[in-house]
Formats: C-alpha cells, structure tokens, sequence
C-alpha cells in the first residue's frame, strides 16, 4: 500500500510539472486536427477581404495575426511594405505601433509598482516636483494661444496618468487649445522626434503649462504616458529604452521591439503609407510626415524614447506581449508582472466616467463593456487599444484570445476593415 502511494504521488508529481511546462510555453503554431482546419477555412474569409481592400486602393497591406488559448490559428501578411517598389509585405516586417507604446510603459509603472517605489495614488510631484501646483487653463485666446489659468484643485497622481483623467492634453491631435498651447512651447506627440531632444527635456516644459481640466474630472487622451515614461526612468535610474529592454522585451524574447531600430534590422520596416483627397493610398508625402526624418524615425539614431508612442516592432512580437498579459503576467516561463497588477490593470479604474460605448478604461487598456460585447461580439472584459498608424490589438479573457493588426497607414477613412476582420475571425470560432 506504502509502494502504491508513492507511486500515485510520483505520477502526480510528474502530471503537475508537465502540465506547468505546457502552460508556460509560448505561442505555437496551430495544430492540423479536423476542428482546427475548419476554422482556418472560416479564417480564409478574412483573406479575401483584405485583398479586397488592396486591389479598391484602400490599403497597401497589413499584417494579422490571432492566437487562442496560446496557439496562433492565424498569421499572414498581405499587400506591399512598399507601396512604390511593390515589395511584398511579409508576416517579420516591422511597424510603427504608435500608441501601442503606452500599453507596455503601462506595465512597466507597474513593475516599479510592485517593488513599492510608489502607490498609484501618489503625486507625481512626489518624484518629479516640476509637476508641483499645477494649474488648470481657464480661457483661451486663439490669435495668439495665450490663456488665463486657475489653481488645481489637486495635484496629479500617477494613478490619473495611468487612466488619462490627469488632464494633460496631446499636441498635434489635441483639443485647439492643447494643439495650440503646445505647439508654442515645442512639445511634440513623441514621434518621429528631431535628433538630439529627450523626453526629460520636454517633459520638464510639460509641467509648466496648463491642464485642459481639473485632475480626475474627465477622460483626456494625452502625453499622460509620455510623462509615464520619464517617471520610470526617474525611479529606475535607467534610460526608457533599456528598462525596456531588460526587464520586458529581453525575457519575452521580444527581439524586433525598438525605439530606433538597429542597422539589421532596418530593412524590414514598412514605408509610411497616406491617403490622396479621394481616399486612395499613395506614399506619404513631405508635407505629410513634415520632413523626410518623421517618416524614417526608427531607422535612424535617437535619444527620445516616448512612452506614449515611440516604439516599433513586427505582429508577432506584439502577440507575444499580449499573450504575456492575457496569461496572467507571465509567459515561456518569465514572469514580467504579478497577476494583480494585470487584474487592477483590466478593470474599471474611471468610476463612472466614459469613453463612449466600449465606456471604461484600466491601467493602460480601454475595457469592452456589456454595450461594446453587443456592437462585434468580442467578450466583456475584453482589453485593447490601438495607434495612430491604423493599428489595432485587442486580448480577450474569456475566449483566450489575443489580436493584432497593422495597416501601417494615416490617415485611413476604410478603418471599418478592422471591425471587420474581428467579426469574421469571432464568426469562425467553434
């Protein structure tokens, strides 16, 4: 009886450690078994309907890829990564991901988070005291972006950064008067920035000019993780880039993440694609990526490394981060964040502020709602966000599913093509 005790505890002892392995492995390719082939030949749909979009001139290309349950069950690329040369576009090109950035200074806060650096709901003046007493614009003056302010009411926390209900507006693609008033101080969206500038430098400027409104009083969409990024730097000690490096792309095995791409690397980085009056794609022009250096930014050597937009990296890499999320903060064996910090990270932290039907926002993700699950079918509780070159990623819990598409294109007015993929891709699962 001994004998056979011992002998179901080394047998569970051995289901344990295998399961444990199985659980920690990374994204695999999709089995070939009868269910699974059904799906992809429910995914091919979404085949015809990006070359749909290619041959009608509303894309140039993109690449796609989906896993479930950490299998990919789908990962292709279409059209062209060039658009003038019509150089294939392949599945290892690298894109622009903008604003996807913001996801992943999100967790690095986090990680600094879980080491008790801060509490969330410290000032940020606590451990940048430019940001002390901060003043909330009153009124505005459009002939010369000149403006009245009012005191604060309060005074910025990290947890308003994480959340964009800390007021601070974005250049460029801001309110007027956030567009304005930044423009006049020399404080950029974080892309495609000149030679020679940091993000201290123009975070420190940042803190002297107003908030579009009282901290905590409503959803802004701003440089919020800008300023994110150079708090991590400030408490780690280290330049954006290699936190990032060390403590997130490195134990991924995220090898194609950058702020600026290195020399091997660069051939693979997709051109920069616009849009003619009529909404046809056409290279970008000058005028359009105002100067030649926007468009070639992570092919070219930089020290501003924007939390909030900078980054570039291919399909696959992106999958990956996601999966990491989605399993709970860990992935191939590497725990990059806690379970907790993932859960405090995909739950309402807004209250009853909104951002419209999807509605809630967490810790770096906006958060589908009941309403958001009815308009495609994606689950409630579904986590996701894009960037300003056509992007689109999204993790779901419940179908343990995580996305990504990237079109590499602004503008795009046929960006309905991501709403698109995403239900025929839900319409195929089992």
């Amino acid at each position: 009886m001994k004998n056979k005790n011992v002998s179901i505890t080394l047998i569970t002892s051995l289901l344990f450690f295998y399961f444990a392995g199985q659980s920690q492995q990374g994204l695999q390719p999709g089995s070939n078994t009868p269910q699974s082939t059904a799906v992809a030949k429910r995914l091919s749909k979404i085949d015809g309907l990006m070359q749909q979009y290619i041959d009608s001139g509303w894309i140039a290309g993109g690449t796609i890829i989906a896993a479930k349950e950490g299998q990919i069950i789908y990962h292709k690329a279409f059209g062209y990564s060039d658009l003038s040369s019509k150089t294939p576009m392949k599945t290892n090109n690298i894109f622009r991901i903008a604003s996807q950035t913001k996801a992943i200074t999100s967790v690095a806060t986090m990680i600094l988070f879980e080491e008790g650096k801060f509490l969330l709901d410290d000032p940020i003046s606590k451990y940048i005291p430019a940001f002390r007493k901060p003043v909330v614009l009153d009124k505005f003056n459009p002939q010369d972006s000149g403006y009245t302010t009012v005191p604060a009411k309060s005074e910025i926390t990290i947890r308003q950064l994480l959340t964009h209900t800390s007021g601070i507006g974005y250049p460029q693609i801001g309110s007027r008067e956030a567009n304005a008033i930044y423009a006049k101080a020399d404080i950029t969206a974080g892309i495609g920035v000149q030679p020679g500038r940091l993000l201290s430098t123009d975070m420190l400027k940042l803190a002297k000019l107003p908030l579009m409104h009282q901290p905590g009083e409503r959803f802004t969409y701003g440089l919020s993780v800008d300023l994110l990024g150079y708090f991590v730097e400030v408490i780690s000690g280290q330049p954006l880039d290699q936190f990032f490096r060390e403590r997130i792309f490195t134990p991924l095995g995220m090898a194609d993440t950058w702020f600026y791409l290195p020399a091997e690397k660069q051939s693979r980085l997709v051109t920069l694609i616009a849009e003619d009056s009529t909404g046809y794609v056409m290279d970008a022009p000058e005028k359009v990526r105002n100067g030649a250096w926007i468009s070639n930014y992570p092919n070219s050597k930089g020290s501003y490394f924007s939390g909030g937009a900078g980054l570039s990296c291919t399909a696959l890499d992106y999958a990956i981060f996601m999966e990491m999320i989605r399993r709970g903060g860990t992935y191939n064996g590497k725990r990059i964040v806690s379970r907790n910090s993932v859960d405090m990270m995909t739950q309402n932290q807004i209250g009853s502020l909104s951002l419209g039907a999807n509605g809630k926002f967490g810790l770096g993700f906006e958060i589908c709602t009941e309403t958001g699950s009815g308009q495609l079918g994606l689950s409630t509780g579904t986590f996701s966000w894009g960037g300003a070159f056509s992007s689109k990623y999204w993790i779901d819990p419940v179908e343990k599913i995580v996305g990504q598409i990237f079109l590499n294109q602004s503008p795009n007015t046929h960006s309905e093509i991501h709403d698109k993929i995403k239900v025929i891709l839900y319409s195929a699962l089992d």
